[in-house]
């Protein structure tokens, strides 16, 4: 299973954390270009669950926050 990470929503939590890609990474033990692309849209096929999870907690959000709406 898979699901799709809105990129805007992303990169929005991240600055009104004031935490750069880098910093964001590390807190969710994630690569730094994963969340680049995740960022950018340019991330084919979804991700994960458990990655959702991981930037849900590195936010401090619900993970259902970080997913594009669907069409």
């Amino acid at each position: 299973m898979t699901m799709k990470i809105d990129g805007a929503k992303l990169r929005q939590l991240r600055y009104e954390r004031f935490l750069n890609v880098g910093e964001l990474a590390d807190k969710a033990g994630l690569n730094a270009w994963t969340i680049s692309r995740l960022e950018s849209g340019d991330w084919p096929g979804g991700s994960r669950p458990a990655t959702v999870r991981k930037l849900g907690q590195a936010l401090e959000v619900d993970p259902h926050e970080l997913l594009a709406e669907e069409d």
